[in-house]
């Protein structure tokens, strides 16, 4: 390419960008008014959880079941992380420097069409009029200008994409890749990227019983409000290793000081994908356990949680196999801790097919 060539393609690009910032392209981003929104694809506000700590702890004493050999319950609660598999046609491929970094409906490709400065529709070649992939446009070339570009349009797209936390997540190709853009951590379903984060099973033990540290989500969180949870858990912002997020969801979700959380440890990672509407994740939790001293005892920082019980993890597993009252994800990976910690016999009917299908997402 000629020097006049470059100084040309050099200009349009710095006038594409000057354009999604002026004042009259943010206003119209602003007003911009969305037909295709449908009740598949945009989620309502969640109601709080109607159990209490009573019914929780009555349902994990219960001993006269006789299920603790029957680990369809456990395929239940992985079911549930793993739905919509058949739906994956109705999703083409999200490329940034042609390499693929997520899965858009073709829905939802619909509403990206009048931000022409930002993405690019590539339509198949079969004549149909469909659509073949999503890329981004050339001028945006850097991280930074494709994080503010895209930034703009989730603005754009208002109540489609609920529950904005102003948190961004690193787009990648696969852990550990070179980061492309960093995007709205609500906004990561709807494009399809991987999501990580870090979940740790905090426990003690006591006279040969292993318990959990078992937490209750606030009734006014956003997501999944009065839920159990883990006693830490969060997802994986940009910039940040996974152990020192640990660290710092240990202090401000636990109470937990660095002198203890330091020594948190990796114990490997669990995944799943699910498709619901225009949604599409792709997680991969990194696990942790954390023993903690007999006499700690949790408190929250951050107001996202309502209460902490220690229970014995035989019970954790009973509340996990009978009812759907912990969190979707957490199940997973309290399941993975119950592998390691030998409550699980691989005498069982679907002992490996169960430990098999705790990574059943793309876990890279």
């Amino acid at each position: 390419m000629t020097a006049i060539a470059i100084s040309v393609s050099a200009a349009i690009a710095a006038a594409a960008v000057a354009r999604r910032r002026s004042p009259a392209h943010i206003q119209l981003v602003a007003r911009r008014r969305l037909p295709f929104c449908t009740a598949a694809s945009a989620a309502p506000a969640a109601a709080a959880a109607g159990f209490s700590w009573a019914d929780a702890l009555r349902v994990a004493s219960d001993a006269g079941v006789g299920d603790e050999s029957d680990l369809s319950g456990y395929f239940r609660k992985v079911d549930i992380c793993n739905r919509g598999m058949d739906k994956k046609g109705e999703f083409v491929e999200f490329l940034v420097e042609d390499q693929v970094v997520g899965y858009i409906h073709k829905g939802f490709t619909e509403h990206l069409r009048d931000f022409r400065d930002v993405f690019t529709i590539v339509p198949s070649h079969n004549g149909n009029n469909t659509v073949e992939h999503v890329t981004l446009h050339s001028s945006l070339r850097t991280p930074e200008d494709r994080t503010i570009a895209i930034g703009d349009v989730i603005k754009g797209l208002g109540d489609l994409i609920p529950g904005i936390r102003n948190e961004l997540y690193p787009v990648t190709s696969s852990y550990g890749m070179p980061v492309y853009f960093s995007l709205e951590r609500a906004a990561a379903p709807y494009f399809g990227i991987k999501a990580y984060g870090v979940h740790m099973n905090g426990y003690i033990e006591k006279d040969g019983e292993k318990s959990l540290w078992i937490a209750k989500r606030s009734d006014v969180k956003q997501t999944y409000p009065g839920m159990l949870d883990h006693l830490v858990a969060g997802g994986l912002p940009y910039g940040i290793s996974c152990k020192e997020n640990v660290i710092k969801e240990c202090e401000e979700e636990a109470g937990i000081p660095r002198s203890m959380s330091t020594n948190a440890a990796s114990v490997g990672a669990v995944s799943y994908m699910d498709i619901d509407g225009f949604r599409y994740k792709r997680d991969v939790l990194f696990c942790y356990d954390l023993r903690l001293p007999v006499d700690f005892v949790p408190n929250n920082e951050d107001g996202e949680v309502d209460s902490f019980r220690l229970i014995p993890v035989s019970h954790a597993a009973n509340i996990i196999r009978r009812t759907d009252f912990f969190k979707a994800n957490c199940n997973l990976v309290i399941i993975d801790f119950i592998f390691r910690h030998g409550y699980v016999d691989p005498d069982c009917n679907g002992y490996l097919k169960l430990l098999t299908s705790l990574r059943g997402g793309d876990c890279s």
